[in-house]
């Protein structure tokens, strides 16, 4: 937040409800992908956002979803419910609470142990009872794993809960955050946002992405309510507009780096700015390609290394563009610039870091030990930021 803003009245506890007015394709035709560029209005919000923040959406669950709860219950959405977790001041309507409170996945333990003590059937006793079984813990891990509530209330008929004893055992609706990726420079009253959009299959049923698909299919242009707010994030550009900076950031992973040249353009910071970008295919999967080659046949964008990983028989990642530069990345990194990482924690992260490690020991003349304090005191200085999930 700039230091001449008034902090806004919404937070976290208190969303905006904002709009969303733009939702379009970044991917082309033939893409295995499905990512959106989304635009929200903050406009009379009073919120205001850095490069590097990110920001909360509150999300509905689908309504055919919620439909089908009521109907395993034989509800009708009307029953007054007060979930444990929520600690209400007063019960709501069970249909608002599925609709916006509650998560609809990830039934645990505890609940197969309701559903045991309910039920009235023989053969639905018997396949709770030995889903319980001290010998069954692993078994019972990868049997949930592949359910949500609706899954369970349909496959045990005869164990009857009432909407009160199913919402205690049902989560709280946790909002999503998701990296801005513009600058608030050129977009002050906007937030842009780089959404994959989640769809799978699990036990023969089709499942989606709550908030991804909130805001890619069922948030109306100009029309429904987006709850937001901003949430702080110690990533962002050096305050020093001279320095270098070099962005990891395969897929999705590239948005806050899309508002990090926004904002370096912006503030004509005269640091080099270098990116590594990679997807599945160059032809469909080049996320802003076009403000990418326009950022490089102006200079603003000293290189992009690019790794289409299905576009050659040998998949190439980011990681491996760094290996492949390791002279040149050494070269900067030596002069100070700053290295960023967004996007997978699981694997593409993990991969980054020992690249990174590999190459300032090679380039360096350091051993595993040395280059790991290098490495620790560009972190303690700043100077290697992740912004992982």
């Amino acid at each position: 937040m700039s230091e001449t803003a008034s902090p806004s009245i919404y937070t976290k506890d208190n969303p905006f409800p904002a709009r969303l007015t733009e939702n379009r394709l970044l991917n082309k035709a033939g893409s295995h992908k499905e990512t959106r560029h989304l635009v929200i209005s903050l406009a009379g919000s009073g919120l205001h956002y850095k490069v590097g923040d990110s920001l909360g959406v509150f999300a509905t669950n689908r309504p055919a979803e919620v439909d089908a709860i009521l109907q395993a219950l034989g509800a009708t959405g009307a029953e007054m419910v007060s979930p444990v977790m929520l600690k209400l001041a007063a019960p709501i309507p069970l249909r608002e609470a599925l609709n916006s409170r509650l998560a609809l996945a990830k039934p645990t333990r505890k609940f197969i142990e309701a559903l045991a003590a309910k039920a009235t059937g023989e053969a639905d006793r018997d396949r709770l009872t030995a889903l319980l079984a001290p010998e069954g813990k692993d078994k019972l891990a990868g049997y949930l794993e592949d359910r949500e509530f609706i899954d369970l209330l349909t496959e045990y008929p005869s164990a009857k809960l009432t909407p009160a004893e199913l919402v205690d055992h049902m989560r709280r609706l946790m909002p999503r955050l998701y990296s801005i990726a513009s600058s608030s420079k050129p977009f002050p009253t906007e937030v842009h946002l780089t959404v994959a959009i989640v769809r799978y299959e699990t036990n023969h049923r089709s499942r989606v992405g709550v908030a991804s698909t909130f805001l890619g299919d069922r948030a109306v242009l100009n029309a429904t309510p987006v709850p937001v707010f901003v949430s702080d994030s110690h990533f962002g550009v050096p305050e020093d507009g001279a320095k270098d900076i070099i962005m990891v950031g395969p897929g999705t992973g590239v948005a806050p780096f899309r508002a990090f040249m926004q904002e370096r353009v912006a503030t004509k910071a005269t640091g080099r700015n270098w990116l590594f970008f990679g997807d599945q295919h160059r032809a469909t999967d080049y996320l802003y390609e076009e403000e990418w080659n326009a950022w490089l046949a102006q200079g603003q964008l000293a290189r992009a290394d690019l790794a289409f990983s299905r576009d050659q028989i040998l998949k190439v990642y980011v990681q491996d563009r760094m290996r492949e530069n390791a002279a040149e990345l050494w070269s900067w990194i030596k002069g100070g610039a700053h290295f960023y990482v967004c996007g997978d924690a699981k694997r593409m992260a993990k991969d980054v870091d020992v690249a990174l490690h590999d190459v300032i020991g090679q380039q360096g003349g350091l051993d595993v030990a040395q280059a790991a304090d290098y490495v620790k005191q560009m972190k303690k200085d700043k100077r290697y930021q992740r912004d992982v999930y």
